[in-house]
Formats: structure tokens, sequence, C-alpha cells
């Protein structure tokens, strides 16, 4: 928590009436694992990535989520970030994402004011944490959709730029974090469709919304993975999340592989 931007903070204490609780989880993985327990969570990606203009993040926080996930790395799986103009030494930031074993990058381009495939516009450091990932087998997260952060500039989440990256690194794992909601949802189909590399995450999507946003679910679900962005804003419980969506009117396979099966394709367990 030390690590935000304080507005950034504010909007999250304002949304969450168990902000304290949320707080005791950053501190202590043996308290989330007991909630994740409770909540009938076997695994769960912790996302985390690198914006300290919208959100204050900086490369720090690939070292705390490197030792957050080593109480249980079986169930805990690290993402962590990198930031293109932020960065003094884009090798460095890279090998240290190695080092960590860092299991997921996310670039998040309304929090990071660039588009995805920037580095056909002289962001060079995209290019190389493009190449580093491909060759390590490390999936990348790109945000897409919008954000109601201080700051965020929304016209950099349209997933349509991260058709590029998926053709010139075409066996790097590309996610598509929330599906481009609420605004570019057949735009993240399309991609889905079109390219091989390139998966759906659906967190941030309340399930109750996610076949109005998705009608042709099931044509993707082979490629797509459940996420709830808890603890974020407008997301108020796991459970909850878990339970709306097992009550879809989807078939058992469907939901069992979106529930699970994808992410295991990415993360063996």
């Amino acid at each position: 928590m030390e690590m935000f931007r304080p507005d950034a903070l504010e909007l999250i204490r304002r949304k969450r009436h168990n902000f304290d609780q949320i707080s005791e989880f950053c501190r202590s993985p043996k308290a989330f694992l007991k909630h994740m327990d409770a909540v009938g969570l076997d695994r769960g990606v912790l996302i985390n990535y690198v914006a300290p203009e919208v959100i204050g993040f900086t490369s720090e926080v690939n070292q705390w989520i490197a030792d957050y996930v080593k109480e249980n790395p079986a169930r805990l799986i690290s993402c962590g970030g990198l930031h293109p103009r932020q960065s003094h030494n884009i090798l460095a930031d890279v090998e240290q994402i190695l080092r960590l074993k860092i299991r997921m990058i996310k670039i998040h381009p309304p929090h990071q004011l660039l588009f995805p495939n920037d580095y056909l516009n002289g962001v060079k450091e995209l290019e190389v944490i493009y190449r580093a990932a491909e060759a390590n087998g490390i999936p990348v997260m790109f945000h897409t959709g919008t954000s109601i952060f201080q700051g965020a500039r929304n016209r950099y989440g349209d997933p349509i730029f991260a058709d590029d990256v998926a053709v010139d690194f075409p066996k790097m794992k590309i996610i598509l974090a929330h599906g481009g909601r609420p605004l570019w949802m057949h735009t993240a189909f399309f991609l889905l469709r079109r390219h091989p590399n390139v998966y759906l995450d659906i967190s941030g999507i309340p399930p109750k919304a996610l076949l109005k946003y998705f009608p042709r679910l099931e044509e993707i679900a082979h490629k797509t993975l459940f996420g709830t962005d808890w603890p974020g804003p407008g997301v108020p419980d796991i459970k909850k999340n878990l339970s709306d969506f097992r009550a879809l009117p989807l078939k058992e396979e469907v939901k069992q592989q979106i529930l699970g099966k994808t992410a295991l394709s990415i993360w063996p367990a």
C-alpha cells in the first residue's frame, strides 16, 4: 500500500468497505492464502505493474511480488512490470525480471501513457521487453479498456494496437486484460480469433454482463481466463464473482475451461 500515489490509494479506499483487510493481505501472504481457501480459489495471478505517473508503483514492485509469492509459489503466481519510458536501463530491468522468475509481465497503456506497438514509433525499449518475454516464455498482459484513475488516458486502451505486437512477436503469449471493456469488446474478440497467441482475461467484467459483452464466448473459451480484478474499484468480492460466473448459462466444460484449464495451459501446476 505504501507504493500507491495518495490519490490512487484514496480512490481504492473509498470503494472498499474492507480496506483494512486488504491492507493485511498486502502485508501477509499467509493471510491471503487463508482468504483464497475461504472463497474457493486454488491459484491466483497477482497483478502488479510499473506506473509511477498514475498509480505510483515503481520497479520496486517486482522485488516485492517475488518475495510475496515465496510463501506458496504453486498457488501464488507473480506478475511484475516494466515501464519503457521510466527505465534508465531496460536491459538491467529485464534481467531483474528474469532473475526474480516473474511469471508474467503487465503493460498498462492507459497508465503508462503509451501504445502497445510504440516500438514502431521509436520506443525501442518495448521491443527489448517483448523479445525477452518471447525468448523466455513469459506471457505479456496488456490492460485493454478504460480506467477511472486520475491521470489515465483511455485512448491507449484500444486493443487494436496489440494487433501489431501479435504479428511481430508470434511466439509470445499475449493476454488482453478486461477484454477491452466497455468500449472495444468486438475488437478483442476479433484479435483472439485472428491470432493463435492472443488470449482473453475477463477480470473487471461483472460476470452477469459477460455474455452481453462476449455473446460468442464459447468459441474462444479455450483461450479465455477467469479473473476478477479484485480488490480494484468496482469488484466487491471474489466469491461472488465466482458464484455469478458459475450461474451463467454455459456448458459445464466451458466453465471449467475458463475457470482453470486455460490458465493451466499457460502456467502448469
